[in-house]
C-alpha cells in the first residue's frame, strides 16, 4: 500500500507554521491535495508568504494567528479556520520553545514559557481539533516530540524543554487509546536535528542532520490510509542515534 496520503478535501492546520519546520510539514501537506491554515503568533508577514507558497500547490490556505498557550485563543484560531476552510482533519502540533542553558540558571518565567508552549499548546490544539474531528468521524493528530524523549532522556542543559516533549508523548499515547473508536489517530514524529538548527554535522549519524523531507515522511504516512490502524506510536527521526554511544 502507497503511505504517501491523497489529502484532497482535507483540512490541515499545523501550529507554528509561518517558518522552520513547521512550514516544511505544512507545505507537505499541502503538496498532497490538503487545504491548509498557516498558523503564526508573530510572524505575520512570514505566514502570508507561506500561505502563498502553499497555494502554489492548487489547494487553499488562510493563516490564523493565536497563542497556543491560551485556550481562549486556541478556541479563536481554529474558529478561524474553520471559517475559511471547514473543520480541520488534520491538526499538526509543531509549537514548541526551548533554553538552552543549565536548569539552574534558567528563569522561571521562562520554564513556564517553554513548558506550556510545548506541553500545554499541544494539548489545548488537540482537545480543540477532536470536536470537529468527532463529528467527521475521521481526524489525524501528529505531535512533534524529540528524538530522546521516549528513553527519559535527561540532561541539566534544556531541561524543561525534554520534560514538556517527554509529556507530549505520554499525551500522544493516552490521545490515541481515548479516541480509538473515533476513526481518530494520534503519533509522533520526533527528529534530534535538523537541517536548519545546527552547522557542524561530523558526529551525526549518517554524516548530516536529517532533511525537512526525513521528517515529513512519517508525518504523510500517518496521514494516509495504510496507516488508519495506527495509531500512538512514536517514529524517531534520528538516524539511528545512541546517545549512551
Amino acid at each position: 500500500m502507497d503511505g504517501t496520503p491523497d489529502l484532497d478535501g482535507r483540512t490541515a492546520l499545523v501550529t507554528g507554521s509561518a517558518t522552520r519546520v513547521g512550514r516544511e510539514l505544512l507545505l507537505s501537506l499541502a503538496a498532497c491535495g490538503a487545504d491548509v491554515a498557516v498558523h503564526y503568533n508573530e510572524s505575520a508577514d512570514a505566514a502570508a508568504e507561506t500561505a502563498t507558497d502553499a497555494r502554489g500547490h492548487g489547494v487553499a490556505a488562510t493563516t490564523v494567528q493565536g497563542d497556543v498557550t491560551d485556550p481562549d485563543a486556541v478556541d479563536d484560531l481554529f474558529a478561524a479556520a474553520e471559517a475559511d476552510l471547514g473543520t480541520v482533519d488534520v491538526l499538526v502540533n509543531n509549537v514548541g520553545d526551548f533554553d538552552a542553558r543549565h536548569w539552574e540558571e534558567i528563569e522561571w518565567s521562562s520554564w513556564r514559557t517553554v513548558v506550556e508552549s510545548t506541553f500545554y499548546g499541544t494539548v489545548l490544539c488537540a482537545r480543540r481539533a477532536l470536536t470537529g474531528m468527532r463529528e467527521a468521524g475521521w481526524g489525524r493528530i501528529v505531535n512533534i516530540g524529540f528524538a530522546d524523549s521516549d528513553r527519559m532522556h535527561a540532561h541539566p542543559v534544556n531541561l524543561p524543554y525534554f520534560v514538556a516533549k517527554t509529556g507530549v508523548l505520554m499525551f500522544t499515547r493516552m490521545l490515541a487509546a481515548d479516541t480509538q473508536d473515533d476513526g481518530i489517530t494520534a503519533n509522533a514524529v520526533s527528529p534530534f536535528a535538523v537541517e536548519n538548527t545546527v552547522s557542524d554535522v561530523s558526529d551525526y549519524p549518517r554524516g548530516r542532520a536529517a532533511a525537512f523531507e526525513d521528517v515529513a515522511a512519517p508525518l504523510l504516512f500517518f496521514c494516509s490510509e495504510a496507516a488508519s490502524y495506527i495509531s500512538g506510536q512514536n517514529v524517531a527521526v534520528d538516524g539511528g542515534r545512541l546517545p549512551e554511544r
